[in-house]
């Protein structure tokens, strides 16, 4: 893969797709390509295959929002990621280019209404800290190789950051709450 430095190493992209309301990992790919750019329709057809339905709305970093894939994007979902920034600081992003197609349009206007900014806020603190939590827990450097083992590691992660979410999300049912099914207070 192509790093930031310009040299090649071996390396992979792991790609996690989480719930915003619960940060449980509901997608997982290995990629071989340094950039994020035809990552979302292959995660939102994923997504689709295991769930039988689609989120209403799609928070993407930066790095996904290639024009090809808002339009395949568009037929099933809504997808909130940012707008780049324009070379020239006189231009509006958030108005239709030349090119545009109406998906790309709508896209651009939609990213620069205030709601959608509200809803993508929602994304640093969901998104990105299922990202952080994931390298805190030292999923950087990998002991394998293979796109096929790195999908099993990432797989491991995933079941162990959902296994976690889950004594957060319903301590009750796991019996380490207060609830009905915790084990009863000791008495003295």
């Amino acid at each position: 893969m192509k790093m930031a430095d310009g040299g090649y190493r071996p390396a992979y992209n792991g790609q996690f797709v989480s719930d915003t309301a619960s940060q449980v990992i509901v997608g997982v790919k290995a990629a071989t390509a340094g950039t994020d750019m035809a990552q979302l329709t292959p995660m939102i057809e994923q997504v689709s295959d295991r769930y039988g339905q689609l989120p209403a709305e799609w928070l993407v970093d930066g790095g996904y929002p290639a024009h090809e894939q808002l339009e395949q994007a568009a037929a099933s979902t809504v997808v909130y990621a940012p707008v780049p920034k324009p070379n020239d600081a006189q231009t509006d992003p958030h108005v239709a280019k030349a090119g545009d197609s109406e998906t790309v349009a709508a896209w651009r206007e939609r990213m620069g209404t205030d709601a959608a900014k509200d809803i993508y806020k929602e994304r640093a603190s969901t998104a990105e800290c299922v990202n952080a939590q994931a390298r805190e827990r030292g999923l950087i450097r990998l002991r394998v190789r293979g796109t096929s083992k790195t999908r099993c590691v990432l797989l491991l992660h995933a079941l162990a950051h959902n296994l976690m979410r889950t004594f957060a999300l319903v301590p009750d049912l796991l019996g380490s709450g207060r609830g009905a099914s915790a084990e009863p207070a000791m008495q003295t």
